[in-house]
């Protein structure tokens, strides 16, 4: 994520207007399992780290999967490729402890080239038949507005290995042949949405997404904890409320799910 996709996302968390109450009064609870599919080191708490942090304090197993290594996302002429995926893969794994996310995978993608291919589908579909999230966050590949390339082709990746690849045994039949079993994601939660229809109150967890923020130093442009207080201060003094939420296009599959064939939470043979 580039700083001004970031300084727009911060502005987009602290907009809103008045409080409206959930939409959906069916809402989703906190899931004992999640994942959170990403194209970038820092996407995750840009869009969802409120949400993260609240599921993790209440006892949720939440796992990130992170496509590319976010090795081109700096202006400084003394970086180069490698050395800035090493800075940002420490810094998202600081993020990480931060929310009290249970693990964090990176695929080591090339920033800037993520594609809609075999190979990366199936990295994601083995990923949720390994870790079995009874929901998922990712990217809305669908939005109108500007939408950067790896966010837009993670998003449908992700769309397209939940449904139906995850839950269809014979797509990738070698997980099988591992032990893990097809699965089933009821759940998906699309962040950066323009549509969005699912909102999460994470006024109690603020201060635990705005330290996950603060991990991204090679990203926020020097800005520091207190810069990011007065903007919330003065956004919540326009707005004449402080509720904090994050925003999502929920999308629900209700079909029912494959016999149950194995105990869950499998693990691979070596």
């Amino acid at each position: 994520m580039s700083l001004g996709d970031a300084l727009r996302s911060v502005g987009r968390w602290f907009a809103g207007g008045e409080p409206e109450p959930d939409p959906d009064p069916n809402a989703l609870g906190t899931p004992a399992r999640a994942m959170v599919v990403m194209a970038h080191p820092d996407d995750a708490e840009f869009v969802c780290g409120g949400t993260v942090a609240k599921w993790c304090a209440e006892g949720a197993e939440v796992v990130y999967v992170v496509v590319t290594g976010g090795d081109k996302g700096t202006h400084d002429p003394e970086m180069h490729p490698e050395k800035l995926a090493a800075i940002r893969e420490e810094e998202q794994r600081a993020a990480c402890r931060s929310l009290g996310v249970k693990e964090c995978v990176f695929l080591g993608h090339p920033d800037g080239h993520t594609i809609d291919e075999e190979e990366l589908r199936g990295q994601i579909v083995r990923l949720i038949r390994i870790h079995r999230p009874d929901v998922i966050v990712t990217w809305d590949a669908f939005r109108r507005g500007f939408n950067h390339r790896d966010h837009r082709n993670v998003g449908v990746l992700t769309a397209d290995a939940v449904y139906p690849l995850v839950r269809d045994r014979l797509y990738y039949p070698r997980d099988e042949e591992d032990g893990l079993p097809s699965h089933q994601v009821n759940e998906v939660l699309f962040a950066g949405s323009e549509d969005a229809d699912y909102t999460v109150d994470v006024s109690d967890h603020w201060e635990t997404r705005l330290e996950a923020v603060l991990c991204h130093t090679s990203q926020i442009g020097g800005r520091t904890r207190e810069d990011f207080l007065r903007m919330r201060e003065e956004m919540i003094a326009r707005q004449g409320h402080a509720r904090m939420e994050e925003r999502f296009r929920r999308w629900s599959i209700r079909r029912s799910p494959p016999p149950p064939r194995e105990a869950a939470n499998p693990q691979p043979r070596s």
